[in-house]
């Protein structure tokens, strides 16, 4: 758990979620009055692609279009630019005085439940006027199974779907509890749909594997697999996945393998962003936080449990002393 106490109220970030509590009410109903309410900022991981990049910033921008009288700033916690603390200087400057923050990841893993919490602290001490209430990650949501169905049916018609088996493959985690959300939008996906298998793979830090789970798939008798990257944007990763696909079907002549994409921005993801926002705003944070490796000890990560929280420093801020070489 992470506190910063402050003048006027006090932010506690607890687990995986921040709720505002002391004077949060009176604050918004201020803002609301003067004509400026709570300004949005959307937190992204950041990426060396310049694609994932840019299609952050095209997400943004479909933020903005649909809800026009909310200010809006969306950055990074490293490798792309601009890093958290220029956004929330815009924004302050721009006269907000209350942030919603949402982190842009699709599971709750270390950077939703720790780096980004503790990066708003930081921002918090450095802006003590402004009040910061923290959202949560997109999470498991009918609107994402459905534009994955949308993107698989992209490349498979209707009537090879009883004959394709599906890979959903996500980027993985040191998080057990963030791993298993993907097998269950797998298993979410699988229920009242046609594909007679859909199987769950990990590009990192987490098993199987992409090449394990086509090979599991071939023993289990597919002979064609269409393959959905789980993630928001393209990068290094979501390249990977293409490119160890690609080398088992070139290595296994007898099954076919097809790229069915990833999100990309869309306004079905916009619209999810802006729910998360409303939902910091009025407190109504829904988080399973039973099975949190940060407060329960589970087995091989007993020194989670407690372990203090620090910001995330984007490589463009100062204290920055560690990098990621995969995203």
């Amino acid at each position: 758990m992470v506190r910063a106490k402050r003048k006027a109220s006090e932010l506690e970030f607890a687990g995986t979620i921040g709720r505002i509590t002391g004077g949060r009410d009176d604050n918004l109903r201020n803002h609301l009055k003067n004509g400026k309410p709570p300004a949005l900022l959307i937190v992204g991981h950041g990426t060396r692609d310049p694609r994932g990049a840019e299609e952050f910033h095209d997400l943004v921008s479909l933020v903005r279009k649909r809800s026009q009288n909310l200010s809006v700033e969306g950055g990074f916690i490293e490798l792309s630019r601009p890093p958290i603390s220029e956004c929330v200087d815009r924004l302050v400057e721009d006269g907000a005085r209350e942030i919603s923050a949402v982190p842009l990841m699709l599971l709750a893993a270390g950077h939703a439940k720790n780096d980004i919490p503790a990066t708003l602290v930081r921002e918090g001490m450095s802006h003590p006027e402004v009040h910061f209430s923290y959202g949560r990650a997109l999470g498991v949501r009918p609107e994402l199974l459905k534009l994955m169905d949308e993107r698989i049916s992209a490349v498979v018609p209707e009537d090879e779907k009883e004959d394709t088996a599906v890979l959903v493959i996500g980027r993985g985690a040191s998080d057990p509890d963030a791993n298993s959300d993907m097998y269950k939008i797998s298993r979410l996906f699988f229920e009242g749909r046609p594909y007679p298998m859909v199987e769950t793979a990990f590009v990192s830090l987490a098993s199987p594997k992409v090449p394990e789970a086509l090979e599991r798939l071939r023993k289990l008798g597919a002979r064609r697999v269409v393959v959905f990257s789980y993630f928001l944007f393209a990068g290094v990763l979501e390249e990977r996945i293409r490119e160890q696909s690609e080398a088992f079907a070139t290595t296994n002549p007898d099954i076919e393998v097809r790229h069915a994409g990833y999100f990309g921005p869309s306004e079905e993801v916009a619209d999810l962003i802006l729910d998360r926002h409303r939902e910091a705003l009025s407190g109504d944070i829904r988080m399973n936080c039973d099975v949190c490796v940060h407060r329960v000890a589970m087995p091989g990560f007993e020194e989670k449990v407690g372990a203090p929280a620090t910001p995330h420093y984007h490589p463009d801020e100062p204290g920055h002393d560690h990098g990621h070489h995969h995203h």
